[in-house]
Parts: C-alpha cells; structure tokens; sequence
C-alpha cells in the first residue's frame, strides 16, 4: 500500500484562538511535498497532531489510513518525525543515542546494529559515530538528527524546517538527504521556498489555519504565478553565445538574460513547458550547465495566495 498522510477537517483552538479550521488534505505516494505558509499559520500544530504531541480539538489526523487518536501505537509505527529544534543528550555519541531510540521504538535487538549503520551512513556520520554529540557543529547535529528519523525503516518522514539556523554548507547536507529518501513519503515544512523547489515535488499552502491550495510546484506555479517561471543557470566556463541561443530555440523559453560571465536567468512559459524538462533540455545541450535554481515562480505563487500574515 503506498504511504499516505491524510487531515479531515482537523481542528486545533487553543482558547479562544484558532490555529488549525478544518483542514482537509489527502497525501498519497512517494514523494516530497513541501508544506508552506507565514509564521502562525498553523503548520507546525498540523504536524504535532500527526505526531500525537498535541490532541485535536476536532477532526482526524490519519497516517497510512490510520487514525493517530484511535490506535497512535499502529499510526506511527510507520511514521518518523522530527519537529521543532529536538536535541540528543549531548553527553551521549550517535551510536548510543540510537540504540536508545531503536528500544523505545521497538526496532528488534537483531536488527538494531545494522539499522544504526544504515542511518549514520545515509546522512555520512560514520566516522563520528562514536563522538560525544555535545561537540558536534549546529549541521552535524541536524544530520545526526535526520539519520533518526530512519531507524524504524518508515514509509512517513515528517520534517519541521530541517535546515533552519544552518549554514549554506549545512543546508545543502540536508537537502540531499532529504532528496535521497525518495521512497518515502516525505511532508516537510520551510520557509525556504527555493529549498521547497529544489527538493519537493508538491506544495500545500497553508494560511490562518486554512488550506489554500495543494498541488504540484509546476500547477501551483502556472496558475498562481502568471504563468511565467524563472531559473538560474550556472556553467562551468563562460556562456557561449550559441549556448545562449540554443536555450533561446528551446520551446516554451521567454527570454534569458546575462547575471555574469558564468550564470544566466531564463524566463520560460511554465504553461509550455516544466521546469524538470526545461532543465533536461538545457542539460542535453552539453554546454557545461552545473547548477540550476529556481528564482522567482513559486515564490510569485505564494505572494499571490498569502495576502496578509496574521
């Protein structure tokens, strides 16, 4: 059965303040779906009554068809989170921390060893799998975190804004991970929209609580953001002009213009054509393109759904 997270009309008060109004959102399959909104709309109360941190005032929070209310034992069994800033004991090593971690979650004692081994190695921390945590660097210490999330194997990874507060090198690190786990069902909130874009397949926005839209990052894009994406192109040497003109012939490109000798920015008619085959096109060209980042599109999108923060 493919992972599923699904919200029916879930519903969080706090008071006389609502933080959650009856959210409905259905999640199937694979992939990475990036879960976005301004400070307060409600993502981060979303995720903790996923995880059972927080009780719903009404509604249901449903993990692979599983209500978390009814059986949290059956819900999250499958389910992996890392919410908010968690921290391991720092006096402890990963390799403790983990062992510790596969008994409460009831990994079996065979399979513990080669669990651990498997998650260090994911998020490449082997060689620190036996130093105290409480020396480890900010991104070091967000890795070893993500690596956690892996131990029970889980078909769910929830992640709160895995890479706030790290360093460009940190978040790269992370957003490679977070790449790799393409087998799971991967819901992670940020703030950072080009980091959604390079890692994520899908988009839920979210604002006062409220679901304003939840689609692909290319339909969200087309619709919200006038039709019109932007990527920045880097090369490994000088841009040629025939490279310049061979995008330009590319269907469904706008427009490029020169950011240096290096980089360029192509505007292209999201309408016409995804950004995943602009850059398999411009790739194909074999002109030497090494990095690619999306600029303006899904953030116009946002802009144009999120009219006021609360």
């Amino acid at each position: 059965m493919a992972p599923s997270l699904e919200a029916v009309s879930l519903t969080k008060k706090f008071g006389n303040f609502t933080a959650v109004s009856g959210l409905n959102l259905k999640i199937q399959g694979a992939k990475c779906v990036g879960f976005l909104g301004p400070n307060g709309a409600g993502k981060t109360t979303t995720m903790k009554m996923f995880a059972d941190l927080i009780a719903a005032t009404s509604g249901n929070a449903l993990i692979n068809g599983v209500d978390i209310s009814r059986d949290k034992k059956a819900a999250l069994a499958s389910c992996a989170t890392l919410i908010e800033t968690p921290e391991i004991y720092p006096a402890l090593t990963p390799k403790e921390a983990f062992k510790m971690l596969c008994e409460i979650r009831g990994v079996p004692p065979e399979d513990r060893n080669k669990r651990i081994d498997e998650a260090l190695s994911r998020v490449k921390m082997q060689e620190w799998e036996n130093k105290k945590v409480g020396s480890f660097s900010k991104g070091m210490k967000q890795r070893v975190n993500v690596a956690s999330t892996l131990l029970n194997d889980p078909q769910v990874i929830i992640l709160d804004e895995p890479s706030t507060g790290l360093d460009p090198r940190g978040m790269s690190e992370v957003r490679e991970i977070v790449r790799s786990l393409g087998n799971r069902l991967v819901f992670m909130s940020s703030h950072l929209l080009a980091e959604v874009t390079e890692v994520c397949q899908e988009v839920a926005l979210i604002d006062h609580g409220k679901l304003l839209v939840y689609d692909t990052i290319d339909n969200v894009t087309a619709k919200f953001a006038g039709g019109t994406g932007e990527v920045q192109v880097g090369f490994a040497g000088p841009v040629a002009l025939e490279t310049g003109t061979a995008i330009s012939n590319i269907e469904g490109v706008v427009s490029f213009s020169r950011l240096n000798d290096r980089t360029i920015e192509v505007k292209f008619n999201s309408g016409v054509i995804t950004q995943p085959e602009l850059l398999e096109a411009i790739a194909a060209l074999k002109a030497g393109a090494q990095t690619f980042q999306s600029t303006t599109g899904l953030e116009d999108a946002y802009l144009s759904l999120v009219k006021e923060t609360l």
